[in-house]
């Protein structure tokens, strides 16, 4: 029960020793679930798309966090503007996060094909403990009563430069200072008082780029980097190199690191169809202490893109 209540608390808090290691929801394969991480790159494509990634971080560690998100997003047809909405899913144990996301970008020329789109997401978080995890005597069950969850506002903003070869963003997420405590206070196992009323979810600083570089006619090199951090912990950096074959199949490798230890190489497959189905597969090989006594973390991802709604006629339309 010691280990369980340590779980429960940290995950409260919305710093625990898995929040520590991640600031915020993990995916190795970032590029393709970039819209959540920015909502500034909701327009920059001349089509819309749908995104559905799925995360189980850790396998073979009981109630390791798994984490599920789906989204939608697209350009105006004429208006150089995007918009769309994404809801994910992370899961602690029996700690759950649910979100729900609309986003709003607009974009302006800065010089030849250079353009800078700007975005905001506004939504909400509930944040909900599982009650059959827990013991009938247990001080968390007993304070929180039938008050097992908690509904939040929250926000992001970013910004996005890019061309057809390469791009730059940066981004705030969880602006609202929340609140993510649903106790006033925790008594541990050990009879100690811990104050939690004042814990809130530090926002998070993302900043991200990429390029993509034309080999020949089969081969495209596409190197792109994520840094990610929270108030008083360490940028968590992603580095992967991914090479696509004739725009259909890719392959890549990747790393993740902070500034004090190195966390897991990561290898990607995918295959595109007909250029309107992505589905992707990485395989996070862990090199971190704690990651070394799991089976690695797995992840899937499958997108569907639809025709292109700017065509020749409207792009010269769009501002």
């Amino acid at each position: 029960m010691k280990k369980l209540h340590k779980i429960l608390l940290f995950a409260l808090l919305a710093v625990s020793q898995l929040g520590m290691a991640q600031p915020m929801y993990q995916f190795s394969q970032y590029m393709f679930s970039d819209y959540a991480l920015n909502p500034a790159i909701v327009g920059t494509h001349d089509y819309w798309q749908i995104k559905s990634n799925f995360r189980q971080q850790w396998a073979g560690i009981p109630d390791g966090p798994t984490t599920y998100m789906l989204g939608a997003y697209g350009p105006h047809k004429t208006m150089p503007m995007g918009y769309g909405g994404y809801i994910f899913n992370d899961v602690v144990g029996p700690i759950k996060y649910l979100g729900m996301y609309g986003s709003y970008a607009y974009s302006i020329r800065i010089s030849g094909d250079i353009r800078l789109s700007m975005g905001l997401s506004l939504g909400v978080i509930q944040n909900s403990v599982e009650y059959d995890v827990l013991g009938e005597d247990d001080p968390l069950l007993m304070e929180l009563g039938a008050k097992g969850s908690k509904i939040m506002p929250d926000g992001s903003l970013g910004f996005y430069l890019y061309t057809s070869q390469y791009f730059f963003g940066a981004s705030f997420n969880h602006l609202m200072f929340n609140n993510v405590s649903m106790l006033k206070n925790y008594i541990d196992t050990e009879g100690e008082t811990i104050e939690l009323e004042q814990e809130k979810i530090k926002p998070y600083f993302n900043i991200q780029g990429g390029y993509k570089y034309n080999l020949n006619r089969n081969f495209d090199i596409y190197p792109s980097v994520l840094m990610k951090t929270a108030i008083g912990y360490d940028f968590i950096t992603d580095i992967n190199v991914r090479t696509i074959y004739q725009k259909m199949v890719w392959a890549g490798a990747g790393f993740r690191y902070t500034f004090k230890n190195p966390e897991s190489i990561v290898i990607f497959l995918g295959y595109n169809y007909s250029d309107l189905v992505n589905v992707g597969y990485s395989y996070d090989i862990s090199i971190s202490k704690f990651g070394m006594q799991t089976m690695g973390s797995h992840e899937v991802m499958i997108g569907v893109k639809f025709d292109d709604i700017r065509k020749s006629r409207s792009k010269r339309k769009i501002r």
